[in-house]
């Protein structure tokens, strides 16, 4: 059976040290997702140039013109979305598909097509708000254990199976 392993962290880099030990540990692209919060400065927009949603390119789930960083890097369809009412979000993975379908339900709508409680992603929302970085793994159920221990290890929080 498929489950979702949802951790968060602190800091980029913290997350992209996690996402280095799992994909060490032979989980794939397929399976690592990634979400954090992007702030305006970080996107490479100059002080007067306003981001739309125009600009998104719902096919692949990126934004034009922003500079991601790492976390760019650690999974496939990496890009930056912007999501109304909540603002510019890094996701990378394939949650960042799903967030560019539900981009009227917001990002707890997108994790809830993910699988995710509703309740559970309310909460998760907030701690985005919040700056933290969250990262999903959906993998089958003795992997799903093996990766909480690898999150655990790498210094993921609130780690939960769903």
């Amino acid at each position: 059976m498929e489950k979702t392993v949802v951790a968060f962290y602190d800091s980029r880099d913290e997350a992209e040290r996690s996402i280095r030990a799992l994909r060490e540990r032979g989980f794939g692209d397929n399976e690592i997702s990634i979400l954090a919060r992007e702030e305006e400065r970080d996107r490479g927009h100059s002080s007067g140039e306003q981001m739309s949603y125009a600009d998104q390119n719902l096919s692949d789930g990126t934004m034009a013109g922003g500079a991601l960083g790492g976390l760019a890097g650690l999974a496939m369809g990496a890009g930056a979305l912007l999501i109304p009412g909540f603002g510019p979000l890094v996701a990378a993975g394939p949650l960042a598909g799903v967030l560019t379908g539900a981009i009227t339900g917001g990002v707890a709508g997108g994790l809830i097509d993910y699988g995710i409680p509703e309740e559970k992603s309310r909460h998760y929302e907030r701690r985005l708000e919040e700056g933290r970085v969250m990262a999903v793994i959906k993998t089958d159920e003795s992997r799903a254990i093996e990766a909480m221990k690898i999150m655990d290890q790498t210094g993921g929080k609130e780690i939960e199976m769903h």
